[in-house]
Order: structure tokens, then C-alpha cells, then sequence
């Protein structure tokens, strides 16, 4: 269970994911944690979970990563149900993230825990070499790329590590449907094998190869 102060700076962070399925996410990240290996997260968007998972890197002695772009998914773009004009960059007219984020983490105390990647999901994964205790899927949910994100994040995961999707939803009428592909084929892989479920928040162990 995070500490208070964390959890209220998660809570008042601009973004999405609701406190239970923040507490889900702290507690698997708390668990992989254990594995000494670093935390990473795909879809920094302005840092509310990375608030969680940095807290879980401070006090396990180890580094969360996390991966975006930072000119907004698909959804979040002007027109469309998610977009947050307070996020666009005036002089380019491109939402960009970043400065949000970082003032995110300066405010929790946790920028010393944290390291942010800017670049695209699968342009970064080809570049990372290292096995990693724990990857967060929450990028974009169209399924190409929830397929890349999968594709070259999962395969890093160590064994015993866990790879967690967000957004997993089964009905077609409750969500999107990319997440809730990704993580039926991690599981029909069989390199993984589901040990929590909280509203969307699907957590996987890594029990074997064939990914």
C-alpha cells in the first residue's frame, strides 16, 4: 500500500486510471520489484501511474522506466473524447506531455527514481538489451500498437517477472478491444499465466519461453 502522501499525488495527477486499479498496479509492481530488475511502463502520458511504480523503485532499490512519446494516443488528439487542450504546445500546436509529467514527478519528490524515455514504444524496445521484472502496457490502443507494444516489450520480461495490460475489456460495448487481444495471446502463448484481475488491470506472470 503506498504511503498517503503518494497516493495523493496520484490522485490529484492528471490522467486516467482510477485508484483501485492504481493500487493494483502498485501492489504487482511492489512483487516483481523483488526480482532486483528495473520497472517499466509503456504510456507515460503525464505520470500518474509512474507516480506508483517510482514509489516501488525508491523503496526496492531499483529504477522504473517509462516510454512515450509524448504527443498524445489516438484518442487524445483535438476532436476527439480525451483530448485536454491545456496539453498542447502553443508554438507548434502538437500536444506534448513532457513538461507536465516532469512537474508531476518534481511535485511527488520521485524525479531521482525515475527514467524517461521519449521516443516511440517500438523504436525504444529495439535498443533495450536487459531483462526487465516488470512491464506496464497502457500506450495506444489501436491494435497496431498495442501488437508492437506487446510484441517488443513482452518478450523482455524475466521469468518470474510480470507483465501487466490495462484497458482489457471483453465486451466490446465496455471498451476498446486491442488490450483485450494482446493479453488473450500472451496468455494462448503460454508464457504467461494470469494472476490478478482488477477491473481492466490484468496481471500475467512469466512462467515460460514461446512468446
Amino acid at each position: 500500500m503506498p504511503a498517503p502522501e503518494i497516493l495523493s499525488a496520484f490522485e490529484s495527477a492528471k490522467g486516467f486510471m482510477p485508484v483501485k486499479e492504481g493500487l493494483a498496479l502498485y501492489e504487482a509492481a511492489a512483487e516483481a520489484a523483488k526480482l532486483g530488475l528495473p520497472l517499466l511502463e509503456v504510456g507515460t502520458y503525464c505520470g500518474r501511474s509512474t507516480i506508483l511504480l517510482a514509489d516501488v523503485a525508491r523503496e526496492a532499490g531499483v529504477m522504473a522506466v517509462t516510454v512515450d512519446h509524448h504527443r498524445g494516443s489516438e484518442e487524445q488528439q483535438p476532436g476527439w473524447e480525451y483530448h485536454d487542450p491545456t496539453v498542447v504546445d502553443p508554438e507548434v500546436g502538437l500536444m506534448d506531455t513532457l513538461p507536465t509529467f516532469r512537474r508531476t514527478l518534481r511535485k511527488a519528490g520521485l524525479e531521482d527514481h525515475v527514467i524517461a524515455v521519449v521516443g516511440r514504444s517500438p523504436q525504444v524496445a529495439k535498443v533495450w538489451a536487459g531483462e526487465l521484472g516488470f512491464v506496464f502496457i497502457d500506450g495506444g490502443h489501436t491494435d497496431e500498437h498495442a501488437t508492437n507494444d506487446y510484441e517488443g516489450w513482452a518478450p523482455k520480461v524475466a521469468e518470474g517477472g510480470l507483465l501487466v495490460v490495462h484497458d482489457v475489456f471483453p465486451n466490446p460495448e465496455d471498451g476498446g478491444q486491442a488490450p483485450y487481444r494482446i493479453y488473450c495471446r500472451a496468455i494462448e502463448s503460454g508464457a504467461f499465466e494470469e494472476i490478478s484481475v482488477t477491473d481492466s488491470l490484468r496481471v500475467l506472470r512469466r512462467v515460460g519461453a514461446g512468446i
